[in-house]
């Protein structure tokens, strides 16, 4: 009877075991599905709280991923950039992008400017509607934050960004140069009043700007519609890729290519002309929107006639995303 009472603690102790090991496989694989998807996530810096929103791919643990920064035009929320508001939204496309080519990418938030809502502190010197926030030191936190805690190559972590986003990426080139591999700007400039210092690193810097821009003028000037003096004004889109060409010392003679002409309606054709063999391998892009307005092409995410009413026409021969990420995925920091 006592040999009988020994097998059977010795068997509940043993299926105890086994329950307690299914139990925390079963943990340990629910812990695995929900380190991939689209998370919100909040952090402290310089005593700001900050927000962004990380997307994860499957099947990263074991390999060394791009990084790649979507930086919101002003006024606009992450919400509204991945999707989850539920307007239209090129941007969310990185994300199935980043599901077929493995990379991690993120979307920041600004903090709030003049208008309560969010903003860029870009390097335009006379603008004084923007946050004054050290929008650098938050984007440097965040590589830092994610490279801890996924294997991240830092020799490919990018930044796109597109208007008031598209300034704050030119000035991640122009200060963190030493970070970043390559910068996209759509509908964005250089600014023609900087309180930004030269470059220091050589940097692949891609423009993608509409001629019909009515808020961000392709010739430069004032921002804005009605141009706006509290917006700041920009260099011409010309001037702005003969500063990259001149920096980085890349051909002064460009490859050039024009797309097809998918959609008819939009305004125009793209063109896309490329300055390389710069220094490090340095490539300036320029992507001419002939007839687009202040928008990011697209077309699978195509914005509505109220939108183009505002904003002037948006292309729809190319996809940014797809456009940008080609630019990028050549490009190493070393």
């Amino acid at each position: 009877m006592k040999a009988i009472k020994n097998s059977y603690y010795s068997m509940s102790n043993f299926v105890f075991v086994v329950f307690i090991f299914f139990l925390f496989a079963c943990h340990k694989a629910d812990d695995i599905r929900q380190e991939s998807g689209l998370f919100t996530k909040t952090l402290t810096v310089d005593g700001l709280n900050r927000k962004y929103a990380i997307y994860l791919p499957d099947d990263i643990e074991n390999i060394s991923v791009p990084l790649i920064f979507e930086l919101h035009g002003g006024g606009i929320y992450i919400d509204d950039m991945t999707g989850e508001s539920g307007y239209k939204t090129p941007y969310k496309l990185w994300m199935e992008l980043a599901e077929k080519e493995k990379f991690i990418v993120v979307y920041p938030e600004g903090m709030n400017g003049a208008y309560d809502k969010p903003t860029w502190n870009d390097c335009r010197g006379d603008c004084i509607v923007n946050s004054n926030a050290d929008d650098v030191s938050f984007i440097k936190t965040l590589i830092n934050i994610i490279s801890e805690n996924y294997t991240i190559d830092k020799n490919r972590i990018y930044v796109s960004g597109t208007s008031n986003g598209g300034f704050m990426a030119l000035r991640l080139a122009l200060e963190a140069g030493d970070k970043f591999a390559a910068v996209a700007a759509v509908a964005a400039a250089m600014p023609a009043v900087s309180d930004c210092n030269q470059p220091l690193n050589p940097v692949s810097v891609l423009f993608m700007n509409g001629t019909d821009d009515n808020h961000m003028p392709y010739n430069g000037g004032y921002i804005s519609n009605p141009p706006n003096p509290d917006h700041g004004s920009a260099l011409s889109t010309e001037n702005s890729v003969k500063f990259w060409i001149n920096f980085n010392n890349t051909d002064t003679i460009p490859d050039t290519f024009v797309y097809p002409d998918i959609d008819t309606s939009d305004g125009g054709v793209v063109e896309r002309f490329s300055y390389k063999h710069g220094v490090r391998e340095t490539e300036v892009v320029l992507y001419k929107i002939n007839g687009g307005g202040h928008s990011a092409p697209s077309i699978q995410e195509q914005y509505s006639n109220l939108f183009e009413e505002y904003f002037n026409k948006q292309n729809h021969d190319i996809e940014m995303t797809t456009e940008v990420w080609n630019f990028f995925k050549s490009k190493r920091l070393n």
